[in-house]
């Protein structure tokens, strides 16, 4: 039973990560906020407005082959790919958060969907995770972060330390090591980018880092960078030797490699999985 819920749930990722598609690329666009995100969606290349069945997310671009019906232009990866990460993302979401229904909010049954403790703690997890889903892809596109991104993410994660405690819903009071726990985190980035002027590290990464360190507290978000340090370096490493075997082609030392994608990464695998590397 457990596992149909995790499927419902899958496929409402998949919905949300249609929309967070949107956001990506209509976000800093020439309209407002609201008129970027407002309108039908279309192909980005020939205009031609798009059909509900062109609109099922992953289903849709599987069926297409990857091509736009009128024009046969490649429609990009990133839209099937951010549906499905999303999915896998609000899937995981709600199998962490069931484990905890079936000790925390009463018995092994599945009443706890309807507990508002799950739906609360559920949904402002959702929304938070699918920002920085959205940070992480707007790095890799475009090698910055948008100040409206890590502030509202930023926001979400500073007051989730009043209302949540072990990423479950318990409004309290956060003692003094939370509240510096996003400084703690954050200061290293703003100190690269300071003394490097930016080439090291840009501010954006500091501003998230910020959120981070109060999303997961101090020792979740070491952890997390721990992830993100060792999963770019490993990224980095194997385009270096990309580029070794295709010269021309190749990305090679000086390409610039958005540092977003891996915190996001980190972050969310400590919070799924727990991962705590210094045994605190």
């Amino acid at each position: 039973m457990i596992l149909s819920f995790a499927i419902v749930f899958f496929i409402l990722g998949l919905i949300i990560g249609s929309f967070l598609n949107v956001v990506i690329f209509r976000l800093n666009t020439r309209k407002s906020l609201f008129e970027s995100l407002g309108g039908r969606s279309a192909c980005m290349s020939c205009r031609n407005q798009l059909s509900w069945y062109e609109l099922i997310p992953v289903f849709s671009f599987l069926g297409l082959k990857g091509r736009c019906k009128n024009c046969k232009t490649k429609i990009s990866l990133q839209y099937p790919l951010v549906e499905f990460i999303t999915g896998l993302i609000f899937a995981c979401l709600f199998m962490k958060f069931s484990a905890q229904g079936g000790s925390a909010l009463g018995g092994q049954d599945l009443f706890f969907l309807f507990n508002p403790t799950f739906l609360i703690s559920y949904a402002y997890y959702a929304i938070m995770f699918s920002l920085l889903l959205v940070i992480a892809v707007y790095d890799l596109k475009h090698k910055i972060i948008p100040d409206v991104l890590c502030f509202a993410f930023g926001i979400l994660a500073f007051v989730s330390m009043f209302f949540f405690s072990n990423y479950g819903f318990y409004p309290h009071i956060p003692n003094i090591l939370e509240f510096l726990s996003g400084l703690f985190i954050a200061s290293p980035f703003a100190f690269f980018w300071l003394i490097s002027s930016g080439r090291w590290m840009g501010l954006g990464d500091a501003k998230l880092a910020l959120g981070i360190g109060w999303l997961l507290g101090l020792v979740g978000a070491l952890s997390g960078l721990v992830i993100a340090f060792w999963s770019g370096a490993i990224v980095g490493i194997t385009l270096v030797i990309i580029s070794k075997v295709d010269r021309k082609n190749g990305m090679g030392m000086k390409s610039e490699i958005p540092f977003a994608p891996f915190l996001v990464f980190g972050a969310l695998l400590v919070f799924i999985f727990g991962f705590n590397f210094f045994g605190i």
